[in-house]
Order: structure tokens, then sequence, then C-alpha cells
């Protein structure tokens, strides 16, 4: 963890943005409950299209994992673990993931990492064996994003590879080079999903030396205060989420306080975020289903970085264990 943290607090604004953190996360997480199992529902595996199903299901996989392992006792948990834990069940769902052929085997490879326990064991053996024998888990040609992204789930099925070191990866990122850039010139998914692959989502050390992590944190609260500017109201989200996988805490930085005050503002009289923007956010003539969809992605990432911040917060600096040039090489 990062030994940057903002200055503190000389009134009750911790204490606002820490009970709005909390109402945001309950909110968020029992819409989830309510309304992702559409996902695999008959209603939804017949009007919503392969690809961008099978993909939030894949996400809420993710929240899914990190929820256990942030909450494992909360019982908003568990509706939303049934979803994941029904589609993994499904014998179609393999096949599914190969609608698409560019995106077959990233699915499969996301797919077999984020299984719940006991589920389709044949099949993700199956799957995974097959990624091993094309040479998927080879650096090949993939972008450095593409190959971070490969490495952080292939380590997370425990498979063998040879992917390059997070050390190379990191330094080969946009992140890695972003200080100083235009925010309009950076991708803020490639930015964050950096972040939250080095640092498993916070659950472990991003093994950045302090000055690296320094400038990366300054990259990420610049965003932050684009995003907020913009009413980007997801990617604000990721941001938030990427300053504390960095290490610090954003309830107590600028940027960060007004993204949680914005997505506050956001959030719909359900619990929902009901649009990636203000300027996209669903129209007051949205049936159920079309609501969902312009609302499920947004809700998901603000439940996923609430979550987080709830349970994981760490508002006091924790000294670096790491050495100033050590990187993570496993």
């Amino acid at each position: 963890m990062t030994t940057r943290t903002s200055a503190p607090d000389t009134n009750n604004g911790a204490a606002v943005a820490e009970r709005t953190l909390a109402i945001l996360s309950t909110d968020t997480g029992r819409w989830l409950g309510l309304h992702a199992g559409r996902l695999d529902s008959p209603a939804g595996r017949a009007e919503l299209p392969v690809t961008p199903r099978v993909k939030a299901l894949l996400q809420l996989a993710l929240l899914c994992r990190c929820w256990q392992k942030a909450a494992p006792d909360d019982i908003a948990l568990e509706p939303v673990l049934a979803v994941v834990e029904h589609a993994w069940r499904r014998p179609d769902f393999p096949r599914l993931l190969a609608h698409s052929p560019d995106s077959a085997r990233p699915f499969g490879l996301i797919w077999a990492a984020l299984a719940p326990t006991g589920a389709a064991t044949d099949a993700r053996r199956d799957l995974l064996g097959r990624l091993s024998a094309d040479g998927y888990l080879t650096p090949r040609r993939k972008s450095p994003y593409l190959h971070l992204g490969t490495r952080f789930y292939a380590d997370l099925a425990g498979l063998g590879h040879e992917l390059a070191s997070y050390e190379k990866l990191y330094a080969n990122s946009m992140l890695a080079r972003a200080d100083g850039v235009p925010v309009t010139e950076l991708d803020v998914c490639q930015v964050t999903d950096t972040v939250f692959h080095l640092s498993d989502y916070g659950f472990r050390d991003t093994g950045l030396n302090t000055e690296a992590r320094e400038r990366a944190l300054r990259v990420v609260e610049r965003l932050t205060d684009h995003c907020v500017g913009e009413n980007a109201w997801e990617y604000a989200a990721k941001l938030l989420l990427a300053q504390h996988c960095l290490g610090s805490d954003p309830l107590r930085t600028p940027s960060g306080t007004a993204a949680l005050a914005m997505l506050a503002g956001a959030r719909s009289p359900d619990g929902s975020i009901p649009g990636k923007t203000a300027r996209g956010r669903a129209p007051a003539s949205a049936g159920p289903q079309q609501y969902f969809r312009w609302a499920y992605q947004p809700t998901l990432v603000t439940a996923l970085t609430t979550l987080l911040l709830v349970n994981g917060r760490h508002p006091q600096p924790v000294p670096t264990t790491a050495p100033p040039t050590a990187r993570r090489t496993r």
C-alpha cells in the first residue's frame, strides 16, 4: 500500500462521505440482487445479445469473487452469487463463450478463472487445456493491455504460462507513461484495469515502488477530476476504486469526494445508476428490460467500488515493503 494520504479532515466531511459510501454500497448491491437474475432468465436469454450477456455474467462473477473475499458473510451477496452459480451450471455456457471468435479465448479464460467452487469441473479443465495447447498463454502478439489481463486471469486460474512479468507489463503500459499526458488522450479502462490487475482489486500490494505509485496516483486523480467534470459516472466509479488500489483513501482526496458525491446524486430511487454518463442516462420511457441494459454495468461497477471501499479502506499510511526498484515477478 502507498505511503501517500491526503490531509486529515478538519470537519465532519469524512463522516458524511462514509455514510454516503455505505448507502451507495447497500443500494447498488440490493439492486443487483433484485435484477441480476435477468441475465440468466428465459427472457434475458431470448432478448439480450449473446456476447454482451456473457460479458455481463463474467463481470458479475468478478464482483462475487471480490465480494466473497471482502465480506463473505454479507447476506446481500447470496442472490447475486446464486445467479453466477446457476449460469456456470448451464451446460451450454461454455459454447456461448465462443459465440464471438474475437472474444472466445479471453472469455474462456475469465470464465475458468472465476468459476464458483465445484462448478463445471470437466468443462473448465478441457477449456484450460485447449488454451494452453494453442499457445494463448504465451506473449505472441498481444498488446501490453491484453497481455496484462491474460496474465492476471491465468494466475487466478492457477495456470502455468510463459507470459511476461508484472514488472515488464507495467513498464509497457499506458499508465506507466501517462504522467503529464493530457487526460483526453488517456483510456480510462486501460488505466484502471492496469491498476486492478496489478493489485488484484486491492487485495494485494501493486508492487510498485513509491515513486511509481505516486506517478500513477497523479494520473488517476487527474482522470477522476476530468470524469467528474464530464459527469462520466461509470468511469468515475472505476477511478475511485483505482485510487483505493493504489493505496490512497479516496474519501480524503478532493477528486475522490467529488466523484462520490456525483455518484450519490446520480443514483436512482431504486438504488441503480441509470447510465454510464449523465448525457447517456436511460430515457424516462425505458421499459424494465431496456432500463436494465442501461443501468446494469454502471451499477455493477459502482457496487464493486463501494463494496471494496467500505470493507477495505486504509485511511492511514502503511509503509511499502518493496525496495525502491522492486516489482512482483511471480
